[in-house]
């Protein structure tokens, strides 16, 4: 069995989640200890525990200690089935890291697979929905990552209420080298549900202002809704770059359009190949088929999912600080 520290590196979510995701694709169970140890709340919170209980579904997994407040669990994976599956977050927990979490063994299933997820598609601390779709879906994509996504009905914190829906078709990965693109126009949805019309459309202006000004075209595309939750967001992308903002109660929609705007412009100014985001994102691909990338740093996220993934796999993963960060992998 392999043990996990959840206490190292980044320490949070993100290593229960890496670390379970390939316990199922190796079939090598895995005993997590100290999971969240340094946080305010320690131990899995309820979204974590949904997330792997799901997961524990595709993989018909035995599981010990899965529940909120739970500093540590075991995962004993068998066989990864395809099918339909339907996963009830609760209020605004992450669609998208729920996503993240079950894609790699979705890719590895036994047959085709649809996921249907109800949460939160545009919350903090987490990649929105259109992030997913349209930037981190196509670079796993590159890996020979056959999925598609789509967000039925958007959902905010703290009600949540969204749906999103992934399919998936499984198939052998293959190694991918990432080479930098030229960037010359952005694409983008701003977004809001149960607010004034004209929020969506000054979070578009400000972004396109901002974008406009360093250079680059921009088409944002506006949604006003009326949604079971309230709120508001806009995300932004090109190629496998991405950035986004979300609006809350006091923030101005055109702060919230400029702080999109200014990421995004960051991001296409520096040499690498993917964002920052995307890079650790990234990392459980690149283990399991092998490549290279250049990100513009190395996060600690990315440091974590690099030292989880080398105690499943025998990989080594190199990556060399530079004026970009460049990540290799050789299987």
């Amino acid at each position: 069995m392999i043990e996990i520290d959840g206490s190292f590196g980044e320490g949070g979510g993100q290593i229960v989640r890496t670390a379970v995701a390939l316990s199922a694709v190796t079939g090598d169970p895995v005993r997590i200890t100290r999971i969240r140890d340094n946080r305010p709340k320690p131990g899995l919170s309820p979204q974590h525990a949904t997330a792997i209980k799901a997961l524990a579904r595709v993989a018909d997994a035995e599981i010990q200690g899965v529940k909120p407040g739970s500093a540590e669990i075991i995962f004993r994976p068998r066989d990864l089935r395809g099918g339909e599956y339907e996963v009830d977050i609760g209020t605004a927990g992450s669609v998208t890291l729920l996503i993240q979490c079950l894609l790699p063994a979705l890719v590895f299933a036994d047959s085709p697979a649809t996921l249907i997820v109800r949460g939160g598609t545009d919350v903090r601390w987490s990649p929105t929905i259109d992030y997913l779709s349209r930037v981190a879906l196509p670079a796993f994509g590159e890996f020979a990552v056959r999925s598609t996504l789509s967000c039925e009905r958007r959902g905010y914190h703290p009600r949540g209420g969204g749906i999103a829906v992934l399919k998936t078709v499984p198939g052998k990965l293959q190694r991918a080298d990432l080479s930098p693109s030229k960037f010359g126009s952005v694409d983008g949805v701003s977004h809001s549900s149960n607010l004034p019309e004209h929020v969506a459309r000054r979070q578009a202006k400000a972004a396109r202002e901002i974008l406009k000004g360093a250079g680059y075209r921009a088409e944002i595309g506006c949604e006003a809704t009326n949604l079971p939750s309230t709120g508001s967001g806009i995300t932004l992308w090109s190629g496998r770059k991405g950035a986004s903002a979300l609006g809350e109660r006091g923030l101005l929609a055109e702060k919230v359009g400029a702080m999109a705007a200014e990421e995004m412009v960051a991001e296409l100014g520096s040499k690498a190949a993917v964002d920052r985001h995307l890079s650790d994102q990234l990392v459980p691909y690149l283990a399991l088929a092998g490549g290279s990338y250049t990100a513009p740093m190395v996060s600690s996220h990315a440091s974590t999912n690099i030292w989880t993934a080398q105690r499943f796999l025998d990989v080594n993963i190199s990556v060399e600080e530079g004026e970009v960060a460049i990540f290799r992998a050789d299987p």
